[in-house]
């Protein structure tokens, strides 16, 4: 007899579909989800106001225990976060007796010997044999994390400032984190600073040929949350930007096309938008549109003084109405469908930019179109919600 764990898929208007508790076969599986899917590590939960996204540096990434020396320990997982904090992931199934004490053990080791013996050049370079293994452009994947605001050397800079300051994040990932080992995990992250010790446990459950992954992160608490707050980039310089610098910017970098686009987008922004917010990056500026549902924030399009634009599928994620997948689809879809725009797949979840060089009139009132339904399915969604 299978005991109901409460979790259910609802396949169609009349199908719900109990999920059972399922473990992962092999650590293996496990180790290729998280590589492929790095959202599983719940970096919304992490840091709910600015939620954390990963990249994936390295696999099975070797450490020294001496300067210069060969490789003595491997860690499963090597990302690094949009502020350049290195994150060092161990994955171990529950039913692996070393989760419970051997692991911990493990991960300082690592820990210690990568902020002395990482240096910085070699973890470009892995990154970007990663980058070249699966068929990805280094550069386009590193905007994708950091944005346009930030260049990719101030970005390396600060994962180089992050190693030897210690500013690392440790995270044990299992499906199963044991209560002996939730317990060492929140000693630790209360006793070490400036790094982070954090346990993510990923649930699966399966059900009619359906597959549903739940990460729960498990360390923190209220005293650490501000205490062990992300480095923020205010350490770089600043630049005020408002409407008419970045409108300004945008007519010295592009043709007449490209500013009457930007100048239709920003005066949609107004119209449609609660509110317009702007950057601070001392290299690009920004103009963004932000919508205010049930107290949620969502910074859902920005354009940029390079002459591109981003919708942020991603900071849709975890808040109302967009939060379904089916809905960020559509989205998808209708902005796929512009003459012009091309996103792909994984954009469901992610941000990525489109050019508006190249976007005609019809293209851009198409865009705008595809905007519309956003806002109004927006609306509508939270009013069905409060009813």
């Amino acid at each position: 007899m299978n005991i109901g764990t409460g979790v259910f898929v609802l396949r169609d208007e009349h199908t719900l579909v109990a999920m059972q508790a399922a473990s992962f076969a092999t650590e293996n599986d496990f180790q290729r989800l998280l590589a492929s899917f790095p959202e599983l590590l719940a970096g919304d939960q992490i840091d709910t106001e600015v939620p954390r996204r990963f990249m994936l540096v390295a696999r099975e990434k070797g450490i020294a225990a001496e300067e210069g020396g060969s490789d003595r320990w491997s860690l499963d997982h090597l990302f690094l976060d949009q502020d350049g904090i290195p994150t060092l992931v161990e994955v171990k199934r529950g039913t692996d007796t070393r989760i419970r004490r051997e692991v911990v053990g493990q991960m300082l080791d690592y820990a210690a010997n990568a902020v002395l013996h990482w240096p910085l050049d070699t973890l470009r370079a892995q990154f970007g044999a990663r980058c070249e293994a699966e068929g990805r452009n280094p550069v386009e994947t590193l905007k994708d994390l950091i944005g346009p605001d930030i260049e990719p050397e101030t970005f390396w800079d600060g994962v180089r400032i992050n190693l030897q300051a210690g500013r690392v994040r440790l995270l044990f990932v299992a499906d199963k984190i044991p209560s002996e080992l939730r317990r060492v995990v929140e000693f630790l992250n209360r006793q070490m600073q400036p790094a982070e010790v954090l346990a993510v446990e990923l649930r699966q459950y399966e059900g009619q040929g359906l597959k549903t992954l739940v990460p729960i992160v498990l360390g923190r608490s209220e005293a650490t949350k501000d205490r062990k707050s992300s480095p923020s980039r205010s350490v770089l310089p600043k630049r005020a930007w408002d409407e008419a610098t970045v409108m300004a910017e945008i007519v010295a970098r592009g043709d007449d096309a490209v500013s009457a686009t930007a100048r239709s987008i920003a005066h949609w922004m107004h119209r449609k938008a609660d509110r317009i917010a702007f950057n601070t990056s001392p290299n690009f500026g920004a103009l963004g549109a932000i919508f205010e549902v049930d107290g949620s924030n969502i910074p859902a399009l920005r354009i940029f003084t390079d002459g591109t634009m981003a919708v942020y599928f991603e900071y849709m994620l975890g808040k109302p109405v967009f939060d379904a997948l089916t809905l960020r689809q559509e989205l998808l879809d209708r902005l796929n469908a512009v003459p012009g725009i091309r996103l792909p797949p994984d954009a469901v979840s992610k941000r990525k930019t489109i050019p508006l060089a190249g976007l005609t009139p019809p293209a851009v009132e198409a865009f705008l179109a595809a905007m519309d339904w956003f806002v109004d399915t927006l609306r509508s969604g939270a009013q069905k919600a409060e009813a």
